[in-house]
């Protein structure tokens, strides 16, 4: 559980709902953590002064809990990823975990497993139509 230092209008949208985390993750820099890729969008009530989307985020952790992190990342070449976010005592907090990233052939294989799906609908679709 990690807080995050946010603007007024990231606030806003994050009550809302209007946060994506593909592609995101946590690295370390200055032995602080940032939350690098992850997208909330402008608030729609918000003035000019609306945030970045794509900004960096501070996250707030302990110095232990963060050195922890770091360790299992360097030592294993794990990577720190964004679960899900949520407001405990009108705070956002954001769970992290750490998470091993696909290898080539993995990608592929997955790619295979969603292709197939999609090619039986395309020729049940052609056969009705037919």
């Amino acid at each position: 559980e990690a807080g995050l230092v946010l603007r007024g209008t990231e606030v806003k949208s994050l009550r809302e709902g209007q946060i994506t985390f593909k592609d995101s993750y946590v690295t370390v820099q200055n032995g602080e953590a940032w939350l690098i890729g992850c997208h909330v969008s402008p608030y729609h009530h918000g003035s000019d002064a609306n945030h970045d989307p794509e900004r960096r985020r501070k996250l707030l952790l302990h110095r232990r809990e963060l050195q922890r992190l770091v360790g299992k990342v360097a030592e294993r070449g794990l990577t720190i990823v964004p679960l899900r976010l949520y407001f405990k005592e009108g705070r956002a907090k954001l769970e992290v975990g750490l998470a091993r990233g696909r290898k080539l052939h993995d990608k592929r294989a997955v790619l295979r497993e969603r292709e197939t799906p999609r090619e039986m609908d395309k020729a049940i679709r052609a056969r009705v139509r037919g």
